[in-house]
Order: C-alpha cells, then structure tokens, then sequence
C-alpha cells in the first residue's frame, strides 16, 4: 500500500486485485464493471500506517489511519486531535520529546465524505489496482480579512529590521486584466485595421488559387483536346509571351514620360 498526501488531500493504495479505471463518489467497496464484479468488503475495518522522522531534539511520529469501505469511528481523544465525522483516512501529525507527553500538530483529513470521488486504475507492474481518494483542501485557503494584529518585531541583522503586521489593507484583489489596445477611442481603430488586413490577405489568395485554377485546367484541357506537352500545356501561351515585352513597353513610356527635357541650344530642332 502507497499512501500519498496533497493539497487537495489524497488517499491512494494499491491493491494485489485487478480492476480497470472507473469511478465512483460513495465507494462501498463493490465494483461492478461489465459482466465483472470485485468485492472488497473483506477490507472493511480500520488499518495504521505510520513511519517515524527524527527530528532533534524530538522524533515526529505520522500516522495514517484508515478504512477504505467506511467512515472512521470517534476516538476517545479530544475533538481538535481526530479528522471530523465522515474521514475515510486521518493523517495524525504528533511531536514526541522525552520526559514530556506526546502532542498532536497536525490533524489531516485525507479522505473525507463528499470529496471521496474515489476513482480506480489498473496497475502493470506489479499487476492491481489503485484507488485514489480524496479530501477537502488542507489548509484552509480561506483568509479572515478582518484579522488584524499590531506590529511585531522579528529581527535586526545590523543593516536590516524585519516588522510583522497583520491587516486587512495588505489582502490585495484582483482584476481582470485589460486586453492591449482596448483603450477608450483606440479599441474600433484595431477592429478596424485587423479586419481590412484579414480582407486582403483573403483578397490575394482567392486570387492566387483563381491563377493556379486557370493554369491547371487550361494544361488539363490542351492536354485532353490537343494531346500538348511542355511548354505546350500553357493556356493563351502566345499572350503570356508577349506579356515581357508588354510590360518593358509600359516602363520605358513611364520613365521617358517622368524623365525632364534636357536643354538644347538647338532650339527647335529634334534629333531624329
């Protein structure tokens, strides 16, 4: 058995059964699956795992207690010192130094009533079944906001004075961050030039599978009809030659037209 705690708590064992993954939020420890059925009711009483951590000059004693089928029972200890009613798996936390009694630091519901959500998984190596339960955040994420205490002084290394002060002015919020460019008067501009960039860039490429369509079904019908190859297959063949020279024709008219007059002392005459 595996015992693993996070925040959200967790329970996980492993089991020398096989089971594929499922889930179920009330585990009674009778899993059905298909024409499949697993009974685990064997497993119905409370079990302790614990390891011990040295810790000088006192030793830490963890204990998990737990029963996978069942809520745990009431312990004849005080309140503070066991998991509320409804804890499948109780991890105690308890700090042991000698000539003193045992004290408890730290009580852990691991698994616990409504967020049991218990799931199960098959195991390869070595062949099982885990099962993962889990328990209520520890600990508690809530703040009072209202608690407050005056200043404590922590410490002065020479250089640096550290003050510890509670109070609600230092619980923050927060705020649902402003998108670039949403500024009052700037937001429709954006809109605006995103929306005539996506226009053309559109603009150019139906243009673009417009000529490749042209090319591919002018070369399909020359080809089919006329039996042509190479250079043969381009549609308008003739046109698209002349268009070179067209468009030298088109510059060279632009550029003498652009071009100043030069100056003659000729005046009237034009060479010819």
């Amino acid at each position: 058995m595996i015992l693993r705690h996070l925040s959200p708590a967790f329970l996980f064992f492993l089991l020398s059964c096989y089971v594929p993954t499922i889930a179920a939020e009330d585990f009674n420890c009778l899993i059905e699956i298909g024409k499949t059925k697993f009974n685990l009711t064997s497993l119905n009483a409370e079990q302790t795992a614990s390891r011990t951590r040295i810790t000088p000059p006192t030793t830490m004693l963890d204990t998990v207690l737990f029963n996978l089928c069942d809520s745990l029972k009431t312990q004849d200890v005080a309140e503070g010192d066991q998991c509320p009613s409804g804890t499948r798996a109780c991890l105690t936390k308890s700090n042991q130094k000698q000539k003193e009694d045992e004290r408890v630091v730290q009580v852990i519901p691991v698994a616990q009533g409504d967020y049991l959500d218990a799931t199960f998984s098959q195991l390869y190596s070595p062949h099982g079944v885990s099962i993962l339960m889990h328990g209520p955040p520890y600990p508690d994420n809530s703040v009072d906001s209202n608690k407050q205490s005056d200043p404590k002084f922590l410490s002065y290394n020479g250089s640096l004075a550290e003050v510890e002060w509670t109070h609600p002015a230092a619980c923050g919020s927060q705020q649902a961050e402003k998108p670039p460019g949403n500024d009052e008067g700037s937001g429709g501009d954006n809109e605006e030039k995103e929306s005539r960039g996506s226009g053309i860039g559109w603009f150019f490429l139906v243009l673009l599978l417009a000529f490749l369509a042209y090319f591919g079904l002018g070369a399909y019908h020359k080809y089919t009809t006329y039996g042509a190859t190479g250079m043969d297959l381009i549609p308008h063949k003739d046109f698209w030659q002349e268009v070179p020279y067209m468009l030298s024709d088109v510059a060279s008219h632009l550029c003498s037209s652009v071009r100043p007059r030069r100056s003659s002392n000729r005046g009237g005459y034009i060479a010819v």
